[in-house]
């Protein structure tokens, strides 16, 4: 049988909410110390299970507040759940914020390297693939200036080029296919369409029906952090509200 490129089981996340406006440090400090802190538990997902396989193109889906977000940054790692397990097993890729990790202070080419630091690719390697991420990003005048003067498109042209300079075996992408104006926008789809041909495995979120149909053969359905449907895409899709 084979082995799952991600397997979700019996996963459980909880956030302590505070109860209390704390305005400050010192405050804050000073109720700890009192004891007068006070939480609401919030379960974000609740027992959540499910497999990839190796070269799936897997579908998240859900409204706003579903925890389509808390259940990827678990699986990227970003988060560790309360209850339950993740396994993954394969290079992980993950597309959930773009630009995140930048320093606004630093250049474009700075970034690029410290970014690849963050994905544990050493300079010499990030040296080989910049000509590649620059022409990507479409930003070769830029390049050597302060991402503080970037706009929001930019920032995002740059991190989804520096992401995807390197085929992973799992690709996980959070709606982030509104970058820059259309025709990046296709250039971006195109990318992932090609890393799905060579085999990549992706974890795709998508509010678009549209999107998910044509690109998932499987998908799951969430609903305030609990599954409502997991399996064919048509029957997924059903119950999301498509006829």
């Amino acid at each position: 049988m084979e082995t799952p490129a991600i397997s979700v089981q019996n996963v459980s996340m909880r956030f302590n909410l505070s109860k209390d406006k704390i305005l400050g440090i010192k405050e804050y400090v000073v109720k700890a110390l009192k004891g007068q802190i006070f939480y609401e538990e919030f379960w974000a997902l609740n027992d959540v299970s499910f497999d990839v396989m190796p070269g799936e193109v897997f579908g998240v889906m859900g409204f706003n507040g579903a925890g389509k977000s808390t259940l990827l940054k678990i699986i990227a790692g970003v988060f560790r759940p309360t209850m339950g397990s993740v396994t993954v097993n394969g290079e992980i890729s993950p597309l959930l914020e773009l630009g995140a990790g930048f320093d606004s202070e630093f250049s474009a080419r700075d970034n690029i390297y410290m970014n690849g630091a963050m994905y544990g690719y050493p300079p010499q390697f990030m040296e080989t693939k910049y000509e590649e991420i620059m022409d990507f990003a479409e930003l070769w005048e830029f390049e050597d200036v302060a991402l503080k003067n970037f706009s929001s498109g930019m920032m995002g042209r740059l991190g989804f080029a520096v992401a995807t300079s390197v085929r992973p075996s799992i690709l996980i992408v959070d709606e982030i296919l509104g970058v820059g104006d259309y025709k990046f926008q296709a250039k971006c789809e195109e990318r992932i369409q090609n890393m799905i041909s060579d085999g990549v495995t992706v974890l795709l979120v998508s509010h678009s029906i549209k999107t998910i149909k044509e690109m998932c053969s499987r998908a799951i359905l969430l609903e305030k952090g609990r599954v409502v449907c997991c399996g064919n895409i048509k029957d997924v899709c059903h119950a999301y509200g498509d006829e």
